[in-house]
This record gives C-alpha cells, structure tokens and sequence, in this order.
C-alpha cells in the first residue's frame, strides 16, 4: 500500500525532522512551515501541471490555516485550539487538518469545473497527491471522515495523517505515542468504516 517515498530519504532542504521537534509548545512558525513543506514534499512526487495540486500552493494554503488555529479546532476534543501548539501531537494533527482542507477545496473546485451534469469523482491520482489509495474518491472521503468521527476522533485523526499528511504507520505510531500494533488496528478499522459508509452513501 506504500506508494511514496520514505520521509527520511526525500528531505527538502530546511526541513526538520519529526524527531526534532520539541514535545511542548511547538510553537515556532518557521519550524511549522518547514515541517509542512517536508510533508508536501512526500505527498506530491508525481507529475506538476496545470491541472494538479502545486506544492508551494498546499504548504501555502496549508500554513495560513495553521496560523488561524482556533479555526481548525471547533468539535474537536483532541484539539484545543489558539495558536500555541500544546505537543507534537497536538501540531501534527492540525497540519493534517490544514493540509486535509486545502485538498478537498481544491478537489471542490476541480470537480466543479468538470461538471457537466451530475457528480465529478476528484481521486488523489487525479490531484497527483501519494496517497495509501490513490483511486479514492476525495470529496467522499472528507464526507465520510467527518461521519466517522462520531464513532472516535481518533479514528479520524490517524485516517488525516494517514491520507492527507502522508504519514506511514511508524509515524503515526510516534505522533500519537501509540504502539505501531495499536495504529494499525485503528486504521484497518477505520478503512472498513469508511469503505462501507462510503458504498453505502453512494446507492
């Protein structure tokens, strides 16, 4: 299911490793802004045009919405909102927040120019986003994920960093502080959620 690059092996320049980041008050901009390149460039390897997703773009976009935390925050238990990040977790989890809603306004406003009489799939393929399933549907996903997390905001969380921050498991797993075990069981759950929420939405 590992289609991208491994973090550690395309590391753009200024970007800081996940290691590096301080357990409390992660509160430096530029760190944030560099860790979000760092992520956009794992996500987006594949072909750059016109139609796609540009990098400078989603960490852009994506940084912007960082920097209006509190915004990012409402309904959510895990987190607590403002612009003083409390840990690692805390941070990562509004970054795949930021990057998720960056992707599906963009996927929105493809599928709209696309329209020409009923719904317009927008796929990660199509945005050239790395993601664990390339074929899925991003509009759907965002309706689904939003369900889901009546059933556990964790459940949530892990499927964001997993799909919209490129997060392999072992990171999620030292993010979270969760075992690698337990991540995976949480995420096998949460696609065979998503999977049939997502069939049935479609009937």
């Amino acid at each position: 299911m590992e289609n991208r690059t491994s973090r550690s092996n395309s590391q753009p320049a200024g970007a800081v490793p996940l290691s590096l980041l301080p357990e409390r008050n992660v509160e430096g901009f530029a760190a944030a802004y560099a860790e979000l390149r760092h992520m956009a460039a794992g996500l987006l390897q594949g072909r750059q045009d016109g139609r796609t997703l540009q990098p400078t773009v989603l960490v852009h976009e994506a940084y912007l919405r960082l920097c209006q935390g509190d915004r990012l925050c409402q309904g959510d238990p895990l987190c607590q909102g403002g612009k003083a990040w409390q840990n690692r977790a805390h941070f990562f989890g509004a970054a795949a927040s930021a990057m998720r809603q960056v992707m599906v306004e963009y996927a929105r406003r493809r599928s709209a120019g696309k329209r020409g009489g009923g719904a317009v799939r927008v796929t990660f393929h199509d945005l050239a986003v790395q993601a664990p399933d390339p074929h899925v549907d991003v509009l759907a996903l965002d309706l689904a994920l939003n369900a889901l997390k009546s059933v556990g905001a964790r459940f949530t969380r892990v499927m964001e960093l997993r799909y919209f921050a490129g997060c392999t498991i072992e990171e999620i797993a030292q993010i979270t502080g969760a075992s690698p075990r337990a991540v995976k069981r949480d995420v096998s759950y949460a696609k065979a959620w998503l999977r049939e929420h997502m069939s049935s939405a479609a009937l």
